[in-house]
């Protein structure tokens, strides 16, 4: 529990100098109607809620990606970066 806090004191203070833990997929950020139209659960890298409105998802393959999809799974806002990092709008 102290190195959790101490840890965070630290990024605080320094937030480039510490490296981020990569989040491991858990299907309680995302809906399966999202999952299917980020290519399926084993298709993500990483998700990490960023904000209360936004989840920031890195893919192994970019090419699964389905925008169209995404919105008619009720995604309102999508931003697509390189590496295959996709920012997803997930309210208002």
């Amino acid at each position: 529990m102290f190195e959790k806090l101490q840890r965070a004191f630290w990024k605080a203070l320094t937030p480039d100098l510490i490296a981020e833990t990569p989040a491991t997929p858990t299907p309680s950020l995302l809906s399966a109607d999202v999952l299917s139209a980020l290519g399926g659960a084993d298709n993500l890298k990483s998700q990490q809620r960023v904000a209360l409105t936004r989840v920031r998802v890195q893919l192994q393959n970019a090419e699964k990606f389905d925008a169209a999809a995404l919105k008619a799974a009720g995604v309102p806002g999508v931003m697509v970066l390189t590496g295959g990092v996709v920012h997803l709008l997930t309210g208002l």
